[in-house]
C-alpha cells in the first residue's frame, strides 16, 4: 500500500508539474508589453540623449513596442535600432517577467570638440566621431584650422586621448591648431605663451619633456617669459622671450 500511495503521490506531482509549465507557457504566449523603461545609466556624467529621444528613434523606425505580444518583440532587432544612434555606445535590451521591455543604454565619452570648416563635431574614447549635442558642455580641448576626418580619427584622436588619460594635460591643453602642411599647435589654459609640438611623430616624448620643462623651469622664470616653446627639434626645446 505504502508503495501504490508513493506512485500516486508522485503522479500527482508530476501532473502538476506538466499542468504549471504549460499554464505559464500559455500565459507567456499571452503575455503583452504594457509598458517600455528606458534607463540611461550615465545620465549624472553626460546629457546627450533622453528617453524621449529613445522612443522617437523606435517610432521613426515603426517598432512599436506597447501593447503587443511579447512572443512577437524580437529585442535583438530593438537593440540594434537603438544602437543606429551614433551618440550611444552600447545598449541591452531584454523583457521583464511583468510584462514590460527594459532598455538600458550607455552613451559615448566624448574627448575632443571638432571644427573645421562648416563641421563640428565630437571624438570619442574609441576614435569614432559623434554628432555636436547642444544638450553637453564640458571642457574639452577644442581641435581646430585644417582637421579633415581622416586626422580626427587616427594621429589626432591618439594625441587627444594621451591628454584625456593624463590628468596634467587634460586640464592644461585648451586648444589644438592644425596648420595646412599639418605642423599643430597648442594653446594652453595657463600661460601667456602658445606651444609649438610639430607633426604628431613622438609626441609623447614631446609633452613629457615640456612637462619636465614646466616643472623645473617655469617655477623660476614664470609663466609670462617666453611667447613660443618650441618642441619640434629632437632632444630640445627651442623658446622665443617676448
Amino acid at each position: 500500500m505504502k508503495k501504490i500511495l508513493s506512485v500516486i503521490i508522485a503522479l500527482l506531482l508530476l501532473g502538476y508539474l506538466f499542468f504549471a509549465v504549460f499554464i505559464t507557457n500559455d500565459r507567456k504566449q499571452d503575455a503583452v508589453c504594457h509598458e517600455v523603461f528606458v534607463v540611461i545609466k550615465d545620465s549624472t556624467e553626460r546629457n546627450f540623449i533622453d528617453e524621449k529621444d529613445i522612443i522617437d528613434l523606435l517610432k521613426n523606425a515603426n517598432i512599436h513596442l506597447v501593447n503587443q505580444p511579447t512572443s512577437e518583440i524580437n529585442t535583438e532587432a530593438v537593440k540594434q535600432q537603438v544602437l543606429s544612434n551614433e551618440l550611444i555606445a552600447s545598449a541591452n535590451v531584454y523583457k521583464t517577467p511583468s510584462g514590460n521591455i527594459k532598455i538600458e543604454i550607455t552613451q559615448k565619452m566624448p574627448i575632443l570638440r571638432v571644427f573645421s570648416g562648416q563641421e563640428s563635431y565630437y571624438v570619442d574614447e574609441y576614435g569614432s566621431v559623434m554628432p555636436a549635442n547642444f544638450r553637453y558642455a564640458t571642457y574639452l580641448p577644442i581641435a581646430n584650422g585644417q582637421v579633415e576626418k581622416s586626422l580626427a580619427t587616427t594621429d589626432l584622436y591618439e594625441f587627444a586621448l594621451f591628454l584625456h588619460k593624463h590628468n596634467f594635460w587634460n586640464n592644461q591643453i585648451e586648444q589644438i591648431y592644425v596648420y595646412p602642411n599639418k605642423e599643430v599647435e597648442l594653446i594652453p589654459r595657463v600661460g601667456d605663451h602658445r606651444i609649438v609640438l610639430g607633426d604628431f611623430e613622438d609626441f609623447k616624448e614631446k609633452m613629457n619633456k615640456l612637462q619636465l620643462f614646466y616643472e623645473q623651469a617655469i617655477p623660476k622664470l614664470g609663466w609670462d617669459k617666453y611667447r613660443v616653446i618650441n618642441l619640434s627639434y629632437k632632444n630640445q626645446i627651442v623658446c622665443t622671450k617676448k
